[in-house]
Order: C-alpha cells, then structure tokens, then sequence
C-alpha cells in the first residue's frame, strides 16, 4: 500500500504524517509513508487545501486532519481491497 501526505510542511502536515504512520503500525500494515511537499506533485493530485492523504493514488482526505478511528478504518478499507 502506498500512502502519501500532501502538505507545505505545515504543522497539520506532519501531524498527519506521524498519525498515518502510527496507524500503519498498530495495524501492521505493508505500507510507506511518505510526505510530499513539492507544490508540483502536490497540484498534480488536484488538491487545492492541505493537509491531503492519498492512498494507492487515490486522494482520499483534503483540507483536514482525519481523527484516528477514521483514518484507522480508511486504511483497514484500503488494505482489504
């Protein structure tokens, strides 16, 4: 599984980057987190507000920092196909 957060490096940012990779491990998933800050790659997923979650290529999250229970279930939906 592929997961990406998209940010400017902002506060709200890494937070999801560091709630994204400790759901990841509680759930023992094979997944890589990674934080994309380029406004390049970032505009190319069509997001217009940060922080943003993709996971497998699909934007799934824009402009908010999910809780973990949501983000705990959007990844367990993702893993199972």
């Amino acid at each position: 599984m592929e997961i990406k957060v998209l940010g400017g490096g902002c506060a709200n940012c890494h937070k999801l980057e560091q709630l994204s990779r400790q759901v990841v491990g509680e759930l023992g998933l094979d997944a890589g987190v990674e934080l994309v800050t380029d406004i390049k790659q970032i505009m190319g997923y069509g997001v217009m507000s940060t922080p943003a979650l993709v996971v497998n290529g699909k934007v799934v999250i824009a402009g908010r920092v999910p809780n973990k229970a949501e983000l705990t279930g959007i990844l367990t939906s993702a893993a199972a196909g």
